[in-house]
């Protein structure tokens, strides 16, 4: 049965990945290298809008779209990380 659950999205599945997320935004937001503030904004722009989505997608019980929308807030996370727009420097929050 947990075998099981490891290939279900559910509600809590969805929080985790959002918790995780919004953390990883709020500590790169406050990482910004210097002159890279213009694709920081950006990237901020879209990890906030997909964060917005999931939580549309959920209230909806669309939770396969939730899901998708927190991978692809982290997504946009990770590669300002990788691209050295944000300095960061903790790899259990962000692909460094």
């Amino acid at each position: 049965m947990k075998a099981q659950l490891k290939n279900k999205i559910t509600k809590e599945k969805i929080k985790k990945y959002y918790n995780l997320s919004s953390k990883a935004i709020k500590i790169a937001k406050k990482s910004i290298a210097k002159g890279k503030e213009k694709q920081a904004k950006e990237i901020v722009l879209m990890v906030e809008c997909y964060l917005s989505d999931s939580q549309h997608f959920e209230k909806n019980k669309d939770y396969v779209n939730a899901f998708a929308a927190l991978n692809y807030a982290h997504g946009w996370i990770d590669a300002g990380a990788r691209l050295k727009i944000f300095k960061v420097k903790d790899n259990n929050l962000f692909t460094i």
